[in-house]
């Protein structure tokens, strides 16, 4: 390994053989290319499905078999274990042992392999420890309390949020100012940061934000130590280079400034992470920072169809921060890329999953199946779907719906409404959200129940009618009894969807996310309001917590052959014969936050992520959108997304329900150029029918349209907030059959329509 040669010194034995080259076989113009470009800066733009890992793989055997170097000189990083591991795999097949010896990993553990040979330059000893993400909270809750910040208005998560943003960009505590720091506990953040890196130090630990910064401060404050690693590192190899962050930049930077033999591989076009820290500059800007480099571009495409590769790289040429490459193929044409406009989410789903069922009866497999989503919430609507038809899937990236936390927890406040002795439910929300009853409160809860046969829940109504708890503790129990014991008096009166809204009001739970200032919090907001809509569907709770049970026993191991649903950037480097595209309407996708926050530079990382969604496909790819969706409980009646606009006519074959809106409907919407008659008046048709909405609307969307004797008989024309204009077909006490003009046959609650 490394620490037994002499670097200055090292002469490598010649080899009496004459080297194999039969690697470069088989490679494309491009390809080759790339893999012989070895000395000086190179760029290498590797367009989707262009073969980027075989590329590296053959660069790294090229370099040992034309240079006279040890596998050691060479520095190769990947973003993920597993990529690294491929990498290693793979070079070894190639050039054999030697390949064990390249130092390949991840930035992060390259920076641990860094420290633990210096760590005491930067205050810490070889042994120290790295924070996982629990003992980070942990250290800065302690902080924050002994400096007398509010934890409930300014919590942990949010303060780790803005320290983790710093160290993605290389900034010491001395190196930002109060105003850097979003305004956290009244510009307290630096300061907290400064403690908190204090803190680190004695604890001999650091969190995984230091295993960059410690290694970028120890180059920069150790010239000799930099110098040793600029002179055993003649070659450097990056994957995936348009992910970095400022402090991965700044450390590559450094350590190529001797040899300049640095080969950067990524894709401008698939930069997507910006709100994890990732800068899409640090790529376009590779030429500047390395004068006379190389650039190499690989567009021949080995994944998809012409028409999908079409449709993606039209759409992404709408991008003016890009360097510029066209995907082709020499493949056959393959299908046009299906456009379809939905009348709602829900019929959007189904539509979905009568295609997946026509595609398997000839002869897909659910495992080449993909549905990519921009926001988590949207999965939902498919997973009611898939269990309703039978269709097996797994979630990718993250968990079923009900599998999430938010939503298991606000399933055990309603489990113990239903059901006042379910004690697994009432043991994980007696004290969420925290309100000063902790374990022991629990046990004496538990010796109460013991003794007088009670479960938990009844124990506390016992301990609180005879004041067995004292002071907060006995308020806070109160409350919680009060609570439920209200709850279940309204649960046979009003709508599961109004329970479970007053659930996350009155619990303050809804509100501790809300107040959470951790970039998962405002998803997990956003998946409450969706299960509030979910309730929606039920005629009580009861039968909501049935079907629950169902979904959950349905989430078991089925095997191998499933769909795959995920969020768009939990599919980035995956690849299907077929993908689904859903929720491509303004505000969803691009989404208004992101728009919002960033601008045209978010716009420009929006469109990156429809790009990518595209070439994950290899033979199909459907792009569809709704003309009406419920977000965060409120029906939206939505315009196609921009991106609709700008793909090729050429590659779209265009499909869907009779008076939805057409792709050309987004130039009224300022988007493009041109006027379209039909369009404008469509649009005005939908704002009338929003009007229509809000005025029989209250801020709460789930609840009736009116109580009482509604007068409605069979054959009535009727309105639905949800399933719009119908005629009722039969009735059964206050239960209606109605036949929607949009949604189809359906069963709804009488006092949630009105006569038409």
């Amino acid at each position: 390994m490394e620490d037994s040669f002499d670097i200055a010194n090292f002469d490598p034995t010649p080899s009496s053989q004459a080297p194999d080259f039969s690697y470069l076989d088989g490679l494309n113009e491009g390809q080759r290319a790339a893999v012989e470009a070895i000395d000086g800066p190179v760029l290498v733009l590797a367009g989707a499905g262009t073969g980027k890992t075989r590329v590296l793989i053959t660069r790294l055997a090229h370099i040992l078999n034309t240079r006279d170097i040890a596998p050691w000189q060479i520095l190769a990083v990947t973003f993920t274990n597993k990529a690294a591991q491929e990498m290693k795999e793979r070079t070894a097949a190639l050039v054999g042992p030697a390949a064990i010896d390249i130092k390949l990993g991840t930035f992060h553990s390259i920076g641990v392999w860094l420290l633990r040979r210096h760590a005491e330059l930067v205050g810490l000893q070889p042994n120290y420890t790295i924070l996982d993400t629990d003992d980070q909270l942990r250290l800065l809750k302690q902080i924050l309390t002994e400096e007398g910040v509010d934890i409930k208005k300014w919590p942990p998560r949010g303060l780790a949020a803005v320290i983790d943003r710093w160290k993605d960009k290389g900034l010491r505590p001395d190196q930002v100012s109060a105003t850097d720091g979003d305004g956290f506990a009244h510009g307290r953040a630096a300061a907290l940061y400064e403690i908190y890196q204090q803190r680190l130090v004695a604890l001999n630990a650091c969190d995984f934000g230091d295993l960059l910064l410690h290694p970028l401060n120890l180059f920069q404050n150790h010239p000799d130590i930099l110098a040793k690693y600029q002179n055993q590192f003649r070659y450097i190899m990056v994957d995936e280079y348009q992910d970095t962050n400022v402090a991965q930049y700044l450390l590559l930077r450094l350590l190529a400034q001797k040899h300049r033999n640095i080969c950067c591989v990524g894709d401008d076009d698939q930069s997507i992470y910006g709100w994890r820290g990732a800068e899409v500059g640090n790529i376009l800007r590779f030429e500047d920072d390395f004068s006379g480099a190389k650039v190499v571009r690989l567009e021949r495409n080995y994944r998809s169809t012409e028409h999908i590769l079409g449709a993606a790289s039209g759409l992404i040429a709408k991008n003016e921060g890009r360097l510029g490459k066209t995907l082709w193929t020499e493949d056959n044409k393959g299908e046009k890329v299906t456009l379809r406009g939905s009348w709602d989410g829900q019929a959007e789903a189904r539509w979905i999953a009568e295609e997946i069922e026509n595609l398997e009866r000839k002869g897909t497999s659910l495992q080449e199946m993909a549905i990519l989503v921009r926001a988590s919430f949207q999965t939902r609507d498919f997973e009611e779907c898939f269990l309703s038809t039978g269709i097996r899937y797994r979630v990718i990236g993250g968990l079923r719906f009900y599998e999430r936390r938010e939503i298991r927890d606000v399933l055990a406040y309603l489990r113990v409404i239903n059901q006042q002795d379910d004690d697994l439910a009432f043991e994980r929300i007696y004290n969420l959200p925290k309100r000063g009853l902790g374990p022991k409160a629990l046990d004496t809860l538990r010796v109460i129940g013991r003794d007088l046969g009670l479960s938990l829940a009844r124990a506390a109504d016992y301990a609180v009618e005879h004041s067995l708890f004292k002071g907060k503790s006995l308020a806070s129990l109160k409350e919680v009894t009060e609570n439920f014991a209200n709850w279940r008096e309204q649960k046979d009166f009003i709508s599961p969807a109004e329970l479970v809204e007053d659930v996350l009001e009155t619990s303050g739970y809804l509100q501790m996310w809300k107040d959470d200032k951790s970039t998962e919090a405002e998803g997990k907001v956003e998946n409450l309001k969706e299960l509030s809509q979910a309730l929606t569907e039920y005629d009580n709770l009861g039968e909501f917590l049935e079907h629950v049970a169902l979904v959950m026993e349905n989430a078991e191991n089925q095997g191998q052959d499933m769909v795959s649903l995920m969020t768009l950037h939990a599919a980035k480097g995956l690849e299907y014969d077929v993908v689904f595209l859903p929720g491509w309407e303004e505000g969803l996708f691009p989404h208004q936050r992101a728009l919002d926050e960033n601008g045209f530079k978010a716009l420009e990382e929006e469109r990156r992520l429809a790009y990518v969604g595209i070439t994950r496909a290899r033979k199909k790819c459907f792009i569809s959108h709704a003309s009406n969706r419920r977000i965060h409980g409120q029906w939206q009646s939505s315009l196609p997304s921009r991106f609709v606009s700008e793909l090729p006519e050429q590659n779209i074959a265009e499909v869907g329900e009779s008076g939805i809106y057409s792709r050309t409907a987004v130039e009224d919407n300022g988007f493009g150029g041109g006027t379209n008659i039909s369009t404008a008046n469509h649009l005005s048709q939908i704002l009338q029918r929003r009007a229509h909405q809000n005025s029989k609307m209250t801020d709460n969307s789930s609840k009736p349209v009116n109580t009482g004797n509604t007068g409605i008989s069979v054959g009535d024309r009727v309105f639905h907030q949800k399933f719009g204009y119908g005629r009722v077909l039969s009735q059964d006490a206050n239960k209606l059959m109605v036949a929607f003009d949009k949604a189809g046959t359906k069963k709804v609650m009488e006092n949630f329509v009105e006569q038409a």
